[in-house]
């Protein structure tokens, strides 16, 4: 089967039918990130801290970082890391969605990992390292605070329940690259997109995802022809609907027997840290 008709064939599954265009207008979905409830940490402008690594950490450590932390609006495809010198910062991030990604010379690119609020961008700057193989992107807007790389490396050594804390993501983050090397290498496609899904979901919080089967090929290292006919296959069973950009997950319990063992592997190691986020329960 050529892919002009793969393609064709999943871009009219996800289409209404003719006469359902004449009768009524395409509905538009608006993507809100869930937004935490309000908390009793703030940075020194008032701005309201929900990063669960530092809600995790006590008092006296928070309030040596306090004053370090420089609260930033993360827009969507907002890089964080551009410096070829190395990390300039690290975030904890409030709300959005932030994605780890390897991209090679020849222009081809697979997302390894994604942070929400319960971890960290720039873990290397725990050990001490200023590079990382990643390039991090926001593929779902959203806001955090920032802190400077040689300012964090300094006060780590007055900060001990953080630094074990940036570690045990740092560990956790390597357990979850490793699991998606091998997901993306031995899994079909719509099993690791009910998977990416399920992930991205966890940790926006939201029903809604701001994505293009463009991106879901991109973050997915795959054609836009097999993504697209993926997609198609889990709405036909009722799972998601896809509208302007837009995915909606309507069946999360279907969505999770259809996803690859890898979802469950990857909560186990989410839920084993601290400031890790609570899976959404159906």
């Amino acid at each position: 089967m050529n892919r002009d008709y793969i393609a064709w064939a999943a871009n009219q599954a996800l289409q209404p039918t003719s006469r359902a265009r004449k009768t009524r207008a395409k509905p538009k979905l608006e993507v809100v990130t869930a937004s935490p409830l309000p908390v009793g940490r703030m940075d020194l402008h008032g701005n309201a801290v929900h990063s669960r690594i530092l809600l995790s950490i006590p008092d006296n450590e928070y309030d040596a970082l306090r004053p370090h932390l420089e609260f930033v609006a993360l827009p969507l495809h907002r890089r964080l890391h551009e410096s070829a010198d190395g990390l300039e910062y690290g975030y904890f991030l409030n709300c959005g969605l932030t994605s780890l990604v390897i991209e090679t010379k020849d222009g081809g690119s697979v997302e390894v990992g994604i942070v929400g609020r319960e971890g960290f961008v720039g873990v290397p700057l725990a050990a001490g390292l200023s590079l990382t193989p990643y390039r991090t992107c926001m593929q779902a807007s959203g806001n955090g605070f920032r802190i400077k790389a040689e300012v964090l490396e300094i006060t780590l050594n007055a900060t001990p329940n953080l630094r074990l804390r940036l570690n045990r993501y740092a560990q956790a983050q390597g357990m979850q690259v490793a699991q998606l090397a091998a997901c993306n290498r031995l899994h079909e496609i719509d099993q690791r997109l009910a998977r990416w899904l399920l992930m991205c979901q966890d940790r926006i919080g939201s029903d809604l995802l701001p994505m293009t089967h463009e991106f879901f090929a991109q973050m997915l290292g795959t054609g836009r022809p097999t993504v697209s006919t993926a997609a198609a296959v889990l709405q036909r069973a009722g799972f998601i609907q896809y509208v302007r950009g837009t995915v909606k997950i309507i069946d999360r319990k279907g969505l999770q027997e259809a996803a690859c063992e890898c979802y469950g592997v990857i909560q186990q190691f989410d839920e084993g840290h601290p400031g890790a986020s609570p899976t959404i329960v159906p």
